[in-house]
């Protein structure tokens, strides 16, 4: 809330160089604020009383805005790679979806491998279920198994995280 937008009887008010100036009412605030040529913004509603600002408020969203896009620039996302792999799949082939998967691990992209079944391959869905338990212990070095293989409809997946060192 800006300037006529506070209806509060008392607030406690901070001055532009962030000195407190005490309690008093909105209106001598507001007074106050328009002799330095300023906005008064409520900081904290909730406190008792309100405490209110003399600032620029234009200049305050930008600062706000600004620090916002820093926080966002900081933060790293972590996607979720896929590996679909088969129950007849060839130890070569599978070395190659390891070496994919090493690849989003160093990057530090969380890693779900899908051990998909088609068909008559369903009947079979406890003994290929070593196809993920050899993939997770081939990559035990660097990666920790974050959620077990989990039977989803014709598919078990599990998800795959880079180690904390």
């Amino acid at each position: 809330m800006i300037n006529e937008q506070i209806r509060d009887k008392e607030i406690r008010l901070i001055g532009e160089n962030g000195e407190q100036l005490g309690i008093m009412s909105a209106r001598e605030a507001m007074k106050l604020a328009e002799e330095a040529e300023l906005d008064l913004v409520k900081i904290a509603p909730t406190a008792k009383p309100p405490v209110c600002k003399i600032i620029d408020y234009g200049k305050y969203r930008y600062e706000l805005a600004r620090k916002e896009k820093e926080a966002r620039k900081k933060q790293k996302v972590v996607e979720i790679k896929e590996i679909r792999l088969s129950p007849n799949i060839d130890s070569n082939d599978l070395n190659t979806k390891m070496n994919a998967a090493k690849k989003f691990l160093s990057k530090g992209d969380k890693v779900k491998i899908t051990l998909r079944f088609r068909g008559r391959e369903m009947a079979h869905m406890n003994a290929s279920k070593h196809i993920l338990d050899d993939f997770a212990a081939s990559l035990g070095e660097i990666a920790v198994v974050e959620k077990a293989p989990k039977v989803e409809g014709r598919s078990i997946s599990m998800v795959l995280a880079e180690k904390k060192s």
